[in-house]
């Protein structure tokens, strides 16, 4: 049987309530719940069984002394599942895996165990610290715990899905798992043995844990958080009904998170969901409220990345919703609401194909994503370019240009597909040791037309920038802050950059003044390496901009990817604060492009602020089109947008970008061209 449509607009309700607290939904009224989530637009409701505390929101028979001491509705469950659902808003039901405080103190030899023969606690917590943080062990007797404890909400609460939190992927050293790995013929002291088996560990659980829920509906969805979704979850994606991208930018995900995992994840066949919160920082922060404007960033953002929608909250331990918070996400989720039928299923467009770092450096932890990923998510994204963050299994011809930020080895096998698709037709841009193999002894990218000597002597370097390089630059030294490789120039180059060394390299026997040498005036060794269809820096160009942003760097690229791709999908005239999303709907004939333009701000010392929608005016556009255009609008309210085209190209004039502008193209279709076609020839 198919699984329900997975809804647009979305509440994650989490309720860890200590049970020192009384009164807990002594306010409650389901009537009055649903009401407030209905008008908000809401049309799916994650909701709880059981928390991190480890307390029961239902009436449970079967582990009754779990149910919260002080929950004045019994059944709290069951009541807003049934209010939700008679206003036919799908229920997901909520339990929590790894985390779960009471079953931690119960059974103290469930918890996972670290290399040092101590408790695990993902958050490094000592055991008079507070939290709920230490990691159960799904392969002791606990997992048969857990099913059987979520089993009985399965049965007797009407859901629609299932969502696992706490699902992580992490190491254990417990008699259970050093039992299993040596099974396996694995070692429990060696670090990389742990690390496949904390893989193989998850991966298991999670086809269990899925087909377990499944034998209880075959139509139930099945998510499963642990705050990143990437690469290490691909053996498993066929076990998730979506994914969904938990991503507080208040918090250790910034506002790169997001779009680097959606812009990989998507590849897979699966909806996409991202994940975001009303709290000013992270979960837990009660009685904050998050800025409308960056609440309506984060959410338009997920359109823009073809995703849908989720805002998480956590209800007060009264019973209460906050009416006005409800009335801030009715506002977001009535104008997504109004722009679905230009979402639904919009397929993202990219030109260019990323591959992420996470294939080679994956750790799975949230916020851990490796800088060069970022660090190129953010530049081509200030520079109005439609890209896929891929990796090497991936086709790669649906791309005109591969990009290989900084740290992406190469062996024998990939460079073979790389030279294919070079061969081909299509281009690549490498940095510092990308296209190096995993040892860093050789370039195994012969297509780039150089040769790996080794590191760069200097550091910092500086690069003079010439010929087309040079377009809005300064006429000067522009410093390379990160040591760069050095390399060789071989046949088939086109056009070399120069790198100047500095008079010396800083130490304590030579130094000027308080940072880096100046200048020493004179070119020694490649710097930028051109031929005909690639591109290589010698310097970690994404993990800089990631870490410094010098708008040099960014202006190499640019003049570098000008050469490389002439004339990009789609560009604008306007800041480097605006962001262009490009979506096909092929049922419709029409593509569908996303313009942002929200500002975070470091107002304060540890993290990014939207407070304000600063609107732009005029905004220019050029497309290119695959065929005649029949109609330019705007969405919602279908304004028509003047336009003109010539060939391939298309050009129009956004109006006003308040915050978030969606624009549709129409083509004409073939029976409408063949009669403007013969309505032409009788003129």
């Amino acid at each position: 049987m198919a699984e329900k449509e997975i809804p647009f607009r979305q509440i994650h309700l989490d309720f860890h309530t200590s049970e020192d607290i009384k009164g807990v939904c002594g306010e409650f009224d389901a009537e009055e719940f649903a009401g407030i989530l209905e008008e908000a637009h809401v049309n799916s409701v994650t909701l709880f069984s059981c928390g991190h505390h480890g307390n029961l929101y239902y009436d449970s028979k079967l582990f009754p002394e779990m149910v919260h001491p002080h929950l004045a509705h019994r059944n709290l469950l069951g009541e807003q599942a049934e209010a939700l659902r008679k206003r036919k808003i799908q229920v997901n039901l909520y339990t929590t895996i790894r985390w779960n405080k009471r079953v931690a103190d119960l059974h103290p030899e469930w918890i996972c165990i670290d290399e040092k023969g101590t408790l695990q606690d993902y958050k490094g917590k000592g055991y008079f610290e507070p939290g709920f943080y230490k990691n159960l062990c799904v392969n002791t007797p606990y997992r048969d715990f857990l099913k059987k404890q979520f089993g009985e909400v399965l049965e007797t609460i009407p859901g629609d899905g299932v969502w696992y939190d706490a699902a992580f992927m992490n190491e254990c050293c417990c008699p259970a798992c050093q039992k299993l790995m040596r099974e396996q013929g694995l070692d429990p002291a060696n670090k990389e043995d742990r690390q496949a088996f904390a893989r193989w560990t998850y991966y298991d659980m999670v086809r269990d844990l899925t087909s377990f829920a499944k034998s209880y509906d075959p139509d139930f969805h099945v998510c499963y958080n642990k705050g990143h979704v990437g690469y290490l979850d691909k053996p498993v994606k066929d076990e998730y009904s979506y994914f969904s991208f938990e991503s507080l930018p208040g918090v250790e995900w910034g506002y790169l998170d997001f779009p680097v995992s959606a812009k990989y994840m998507r590849n897979f066949g699966k909806e996409c969901l991202g994940l975001t919160s009303r709290f000013h920082t992270e979960w837990g922060d009660f009685h904050a409220f998050r800025n409308e404007a960056a609440m309506e960033y984060e959410v338009f953002s997920m359109l823009a990345q073809g995703c849908k929608c989720t805002i998480g909250d956590q209800m007060d331990y009264w019973g209460k919703l906050n009416k006005d918070m409800y009335k801030q996400i009715g506002r977001i989720y009535g104008s997504v609401e109004k722009k679905e039928p230009w979402c639904e299923n919009a397929v993202p467009m990219a030109e260019i194909g990323v591959f992420t770092a996470e294939e080679f450096f994956a750790t799975g932890a949230a916020g851990d994503i490796p800088g060069a990923s970022e660090g190129a998510a953010r530049l081509l994204t200030e520079l109005g370019h439609q890209f896929d963050f891929i990796d090497s299994t991936l086709d790669f011809g649906k791309y005109r240009l591969l990009v290989l930020p900084d740290v992406i080895p190469v062996d024998e096998e990939l460079a073979e597909k790389l030279g294919e698709y070079v061969k081909s037709g299509g281009k690549l841009l490498a940095s510092w040791h990308s296209g190096l193999d995993k040892q860093k002894e050789k370039c195994t990218l012969t297509d780039l037309g150089i040769t790996y000597l080794g590191e760069a002597p200097y550091s910092p370097d500086f690069i003079w920038p010439k010929a087309h390089l040079a377009q809005g630059m300064a006429d000067g030294e522009h410093v390379m802050y990160d040591r760069g490789t050095l390399v060789e120039a071989g046949e088939g180059v086109r056009f070399v950059q120069n790198v100047m060394p500095p008079v010396f390299n800083r130490t304590y026997e030579h130094f000027c003044s308080h940072l880096h040498s100046p200048s020493g005036r004179r070119e020694e060794y490649p710097g930028i390496v051109e031929t005909d269809r690639t591109a290589y820096f010698i310097h970690p160009i994404f993990t800089t901009y990631q870490n410094w942003a010098p708008k040099w760097y960014k202006s190499l690229l640019a003049n570098e990817l000008a050469r490389l791709l002439p004339k990009p999908l789609v560009k604008h005239d306007g800041p480097s604060t605006v962001q262009l999303n490009l979506l096909s709907q092929e049922r419709e004939d029409r593509v569908v492009l996303h313009t942002l333009h929200y500002v975070p701000v470091k107002k304060c010392k540890n993290l990014e602020i939207v407070e304000d929608v600063i609107p732009l005016y005029n905004l220019r556009i050029t497309m290119e089109v695959p065929r005649q255009v029949k109609e330019i609008y705007s969405v919602p309210d279908k304004a028509p947008i003047p336009f003109t085209q010539e060939g391939s190209q298309v050009f129009f004039v956004i109006p006003e970008v308040n915050g978030h502008h969606m624009t549709a193209i129409c083509f004409i279709q073939e029976n409408e061209r063949k009669k403007e076609d013969l309505k032409h020839e009788k003129e």
